[in-house]
């Protein structure tokens, strides 16, 4: 996935960056990536750095986007 097309997918679901970081994945903690400092970009650069911290499955349909997880999310976009 590019980084432009994370960012999209991002702006299309309305949630914070922080909500498609999987913190709990080593790469999240050697990187600090909790620091509240780091911006959107520097932190869509570490999901295309590392792709294992990028929440999934997303699901977009019809220019809606969800976490699918849990699975049931998928139902507030059909």
């Amino acid at each position: 996935m590019s980084k432009k097309n994370l960012s999209e997918i991002i702006a299309i679901s309305s949630l914070p960056i922080r909500a498609f970081i999987r913190s709990n994945e080593s790469e999240y903690k050697e990187n600090n990536l909790d620091n509240t400092a780091l911006t959107d970009n520097e932190l869509l650069d570490f999901i295309i750095r590392f792709p294992k911290i990028l929440q999934r499955p997303i699901i977009k349909h019809h220019n809606k986007v969800v976490i699918a997880r849990p699975p049931e999310n998928i139902l507030n976009i059909i």
